[in-house]
């Protein structure tokens, strides 16, 4: 949502920032300083109920074109090797790339808040325990279940201490995806089919289009148009029909 420049005069600090180029970080890196064709640089100002053409004049003490007066002596903008240090006396230009420059809201560059960089790494040490401790707390069949997506069919052949391990590091490197797949319920059916079809009690045709018996192949299912294998035939185990095949494969798997 766009700020105010009324609550933008109340609220402003005045301070030395610091703004930083978010992707690409080249050795030089210009931003555009006034409105053009080929860029735009307007700002929609709420309070007035349209939108105003922006420049950074040295000179000026505002950014908005209609607020400028006499000479304008034009402004450029450049990141040095992804950085852009400007002190506390320019104003004017702070303003621009905090608040106005189109630029930031593409996500082109960021300005540096420290205090708000803490509170999103405490929030990520926080996301991670929780991954860790849930981890912790799964059982060798669910730790089986989770690392499958990330392993495949090697998951067999790990030791339960392995197993253990490995999830673990995966709530870890990846605790995002982790809390995904631990609180899906359809985890455990997809690797219950796959450790079937591992096992040769199921069978997958080459097309991944039908579930049949191993041994005597008569067809269990078919595999909806545009549906991952795995996800269709544990969504099939929640069948009446299903759940009874799922018992039966159950009983073998032991």
């Amino acid at each position: 949502m766009a700020v105010k420049a009324k609550e933008v005069q109340e609220e402003w600090i005045v301070k030395p920032r610091l703004y930083e180029l978010t992707k690409l970080k080249p050795i030089i890196f210009t931003l555009p300083t006034a409105h053009s064709n080929r860029k735009a640089l307007l700002y929609f100002d709420e309070a007035l109920g349209y939108q105003r053409e922006i420049r950074y004049a040295t000179n000026q003490r505002s950014v908005f074109v209609d607020e400028q007066v006499g000479q304008v002596v034009m402004g450029r903008i450049v990141f040095r090797d992804g950085k852009l240090r400007v002190p506390k006396e320019n104003v004017a230009l702070q303003k621009l790339l905090s608040i106005y420059h189109p630029a930031l809201a593409s996500g082109i560059y960021t300005e540096y808040q420290p205090a708000k960089q803490a509170s999103n790494e405490v929030d990520w040490i926080e996301f991670e325990l929780q991954a860790l401790n849930m981890a912790k707390g799964l059982s060798i069949e669910e730790a089986e279940a989770i690392l499958r997506v990330e392993v495949g069919s090697k998951v067999t052949e790990l030791s339960s201490s392995e197993l253990k391990r490995d999830v673990l590091i995966f709530a870890k490197k990846n605790p995002n995806l982790f809390m995904q797949l631990a609180t899906d319920e359809n985890t455990q059916l997809r690797s219950f089919g796959a450790n079937a079809v591992e096992k040769g009690i199921l069978n997958l045709s080459q097309d991944q289009r039908t579930f049949t018996y191993g041994k005597n192949g008569r067809k269990v299912m078919t595999v909806p148009f545009d549906e991952h294998p795995y996800s269709a035939l544990s969504a099939f185990f929640k069948t009446d029909e299903g759940m009874e095949i799922y018992k039966a494969i159950e009983k073998r798997l032991k």
